[in-house]
């Protein structure tokens, strides 16, 4: 028989005052873990139990493997999206917040009758996976190794990130280094430094070829006619962060500091800097040295602080390095900004002085505006090994940086080859104890092409005609131990189309029967992976109508002209009609 409305009310009436009770009485209170644990109990008597405690009842299931459901059935089927490299690369490249990488548009209650929609859907995106795996774009999605991170769709319609592995052999940047960028972004939004309409960060053409080259483990040379820019900042600091929480998550540690970025001045310092600020909620920290500030005060903070990025200018950091304020032999990347300004403020010989206190297996990114003869040295010394070059500007002058142009004059055509000869003993050394350089000759067709490789060969030389090797000679001096052999690499002019001039270091023109389109053309595209590059051209006065577009190719790049050109491009104009 069920009790009247009455009779419940006096009972929980009577519930509550003894509960009101028992909290006035003192001496009855019990603590807080004692009362958490009551509390606890009583839900689980009620049914009403945490998450955390729902193991105690329910086991985890292939459905519900971190039983979140704690075993009650679920009406709407959670879905689990393999991350396809497309996909990724969607999810990578948005414009994300502080908090966030980038935002998921598809929604986590979708039904179990939409699980058709989504099969579709990847299958189309295979096909699209396909189609651009044939198409070389320098992003190569084919490559791109899916298990390299593994997502789960939160609440929100985020993504959290679980687990990352290195990327050195990857086409495409890691989401951290994405989130750092958007990061960076994001503040100096705030801060107004820039603007937007402005592209974002992560579609900077520069920072993909940067990261490109920086992935190859190579030294870079920019070339592209300017000093560092906030977004060739941000990629540089960006992939450095990268590398430094790679080395984390593989207990490796970095020593510090693992990039120093070295400037001109106090200002550009600041400007460095303030790009590298909003890092620190990352824990990369940044101390920048410049003479703003005393030195006692600044050995003082690099005693208290381990920084993963220092920034200095090339007087300041070499005084902290003499007194021990800092050890630098552990630097991972260095980066010299702004070498003309550098040169002019007469610190060419403190950047060599730094670059010898730096271990032999840091990597080297050089900035410069124009390369000036006096500059080419401290760039041979700073990138001693291959290279890349990286520049979007397709000017002569910057497609031509630290290549040196020589011009000879001969009085007669006989003296040709035999300058051309004193130019190879120069590359291989004389004797003929020789290191490996990759020298081509360019000269005429028909008889001028045989009568030179017979030349060739009567001084020891292998001959390497066009894509055509010589490998039987090579091969019987190789088994003989002929150390003293040297190769050299001769074509015609027709053949300046199709030949790879990248690989060549010294390149010789003996008979300057090319066009200036043609010079150019090797001039631009020779030496492309080392600072050490040099255009031979041997000309007569037969050769005096090309001197005077050759003598503006001089003075654009900054080489010397020599005054035997002058005086041909002179008299060439005086018998000119």
């Amino acid at each position: 028989m069920t009790k009247g409305d009455d009779s419940v009310r006096r009972k929980r009436n009577k519930a509550n005052r003894k509960k009101l009770n028992n909290q006035n009485n003192t001496s009855s209170s019990v603590s807080a873990r004692v009362a958490a644990i009551i509390a606890s109990k009583k839900r689980r008597q009620s049914g009403k139990r945490r998450k955390c405690e729902g193991m105690c009842f329910s086991l985890p299931t292939p459905d519900d493997p971190f039983n979140d459901r704690h075993g009650k059935k679920d009406l709407e089927t959670k879905i689990t999206k393999k991350v396809s490299p497309i996909e990724m690369d969607e999810l990578v490249f948005v414009k994300g917040k502080k908090s966030s990488i980038c935002k998921q548009t598809h929604k986590t209650d979708a039904k179990v009758d939409d699980l058709d929609q989504k099969v579709d859907k990847l299958a189309s995106l295979k096909n699209e996976k396909k189609s651009l795996e044939s198409t070389n774009n320098g992003w190569k999605a084919s490559q791109l190794d899916p298990r390299r991170t593994k997502t789960q769709l939160n609440g929100k319609g985020g993504i959290h990130v679980q687990q990352r592995q290195a990327f050195e052999n990857l086409d495409c940047p890691s989401k951290y280094l994405i989130m750092c960028l958007n990061e960076i972004e994001s503040a100096l939004r705030d801060d107004c430094t820039i603007t937007e309409e402005e592209k974002p960060l992560f579609a900077s053409t520069w920072g993909i070829e940067f990261w490109k080259c920086y992935s190859a483990g190579k030294d870079i040379l920019e070339t592209s006619g300017s000093s560092s820019s906030i977004e060739k900042i941000a990629w540089i600091v960006c992939s450095a962060a990268d590398t430094i929480s790679r080395k984390d998550e593989e207990a490796v540690s970095c020593t510090s500091p693992f990039l120093l970025f070295l400037v001109p001045s106090k200002e550009k310092a600041s400007k460095v800097r303030s790009v590298c600020k909003p890092l620190k909620v990352h824990g990369i920290h940044t101390v920048s040295i410049h003479p703003g500030a005393s030195v006692d005060h600044q050995i003082q903070g690099l005693k208290n602080c381990e920084p993963e990025i220092l920034i200095s200018t090339p007087e300041r950091l070499l005084e902290l390095v003499s007194l021990k304020a800092i050890d630098i032999s552990g630097v991972s990347l260095l980066v010299v900004d702004g070498l003309e300004s550098q040169y002019k403020l007469g610190y060419l010989d403190t950047i060599k002085d730094i670059a010898q206190h730096t271990s032999g297996n840091a990597h080297h990114l050089v900035f410069n505006v124009s390369f000036r003869p006096a500059c080419v040295p401290v760039v041979q010394n700073l990138l001693v090994g291959p290279l890349h070059r990286l520049s979007l500007n397709n000017s002569v002058a910057s497609q031509s940086a630290c290549i040196s142009q020589s011009v000879k004059i001969c009085n007669a055509k006989e003296e040709k080859l035999s300058k051309a000869f004193l130019v190879l003993d120069n590359a291989y050394g004389n004797p003929l104890g020789c290191h490996p350089s990759n020298v081509l000759f360019t000269v005429g067709k028909g008889g001028k092409f045989h009568k030179l490789v017979s030349a060739l060969k009567s001084k020891g030389y292998s001959i390497l005609t066009g894509s055509v090797c010589d490998y039987q000679e090579v091969g019987n001096r190789e088994e003989s131990g002929d150390s003293t052999r040297r190769a050299v690499s001769v074509i015609d002019i027709d053949q300046i189309g199709t030949t790879d001039f990248s690989k060549y270091d010294i390149v010789i023109i003996l008979d300057f029967v090319l066009s200036i389109g043609n010079y150019l053309q090797i001039l631009t595209r020779m030496a492309r992976y080392t600072a050490n590059g040099v255009l031979h051209s041997i000309l007569t006065d037969e050769d005096a109508g090309i001197a005077g577009p050759l003598i503006e190719i001089l003075e654009k790049c900054e080489q010397v002209v020599p005054e035997a050109l002058r005086n041909m491009y002179v008299a060439s104009s005086m018998m000119a009609p």
